[in-house]
């Protein structure tokens, strides 16, 4: 038999294997996947996407828990043109997200950079300084602030002692009631915190060492390996911070009592959107405010995504 005839064969036989192995294999049985998923599928449903839509009809609506909706159409967002304190709640929440959430994670970032070195007793100062967000924008905490910077409260009780007498009611002020509210935002830094530590341990320390060869100070390695570096945590906090913030409520609703006050100075867009809707019972203005605010989440979102482009680095 010729070497042609052999190759011949060969090819046929292998020609026959790869029939048989390109057949389609069988179905595979999903049925009990079906069955585990299913109280989470009939749950999001029921409890997510269901109100989700349902409020979205009630957007175009009057409706005040007591009748039917009545159809309106777009007037609950034509109203939002000319309402002066829903204007009023974008300028405090604007206010309180821009200036909040860049301080937060200022602090969160440097007692990170600070327990990275290493010190006696990191496990205790890094449960410590988690302590904050472990108890979180509770109604018992924003009753401690508000003792905290009362009129004749723990701040100033210690100005007192320095020879600084104060008797301002720094929570019930104006022009400084949402500082005090900021400065409990910048309080709860641990979340961001730990996720900024766990960021820095993974930076190889061989790179700190080769620039400590060179003569680089301790500035210029902070700069130049651990910000570049740490700017995908940076960003992934950013992102949870700023949506987190924009639904903050607890907060301004203890420690204005529900209104808002001192001169809508806490009036948080949520804390409007809780008054409107069980307040005044405007639920259909209340949902198309809801929207609006996710409209703003979604927009904001979106543009750190497009600007990270220009200052998140990642190992690629």
């Amino acid at each position: 038999m010729s070497i042609a005839e052999l190759r011949s064969m060969s090819h046929a036989r292998a020609g026959g294997r790869r029939r048989g192995r390109g057949s389609r294999p069988p179905a595979p049985d999903n049925r009990a996947a079906l069955v585990f998923l299913a109280p989470f599928i009939l749950g999001a449903a029921a409890l997510t996407l269901g109100p989700i839509l349902m409020s979205l009809y009630l957007s175009f609506t009057d409706f005040n828990l007591l009748q039917d909706p009545n159809w309106v159409g777009l007037d609950n967002y034509v109203r939002m043109i000319g309402d002066s304190r829903l204007h009023q709640s974008l300028l405090v929440t604007f206010l309180y997200v821009f200036i909040g959430v860049p301080l937060q994670l200022v602090v969160a970032l440097g007692l990170a950079v600070m327990l990275d070195k290493g010190m006696r007793g990191l496990p205790f100062y890094r449960s410590a300084f988690y302590l904050p967000s472990l108890l979180g924008a509770s109604v018992a905490i924003a009753m401690l602030w508000r003792l905290i910077f009362g009129a004749e409260g723990l701040l100033n009780a210690v100005l007192g002692l320095i020879g600084i007498e104060s008797s301002t009611s720094w929570i019930g002020s104006p022009e400084t009631s949402l500082s005090t509210i900021i400065l409990l935002h910048v309080w709860m830094f641990g979340s961001p915190m730990v996720i900024f530590l766990a960021g820095l341990r993974q930076i190889p320390a061989e790179l700190y060492e080769a620039a400590a060869t060179d003569g680089a100070p301790a500035w210029w390695r902070f700069r130049a390996i651990t910000l570049p570096l740490l700017t995908p945590i940076i960003f992934f906090n950013l992102v949870l911070a700023v949506i987190n913030s924009f639904s903050a409520f607890t907060q301004a609703f203890i420690v204005s009592g529900g209104t808002g006050g001192p001169a809508d100075s806490l009036l948080f867009y949520t804390l409007y959107l809780y008054q409107e809707g069980f307040g005044s019972f405007r639920m259909g203005y209340a949902s198309a405010l809801a929207w609006l605010l996710l409209i703003i989440i979604g927009v904001l979102t979106a543009v750190n995504f497009w600007l990270s482009k220009y200052w998140v680095h990642y190992d690629d």
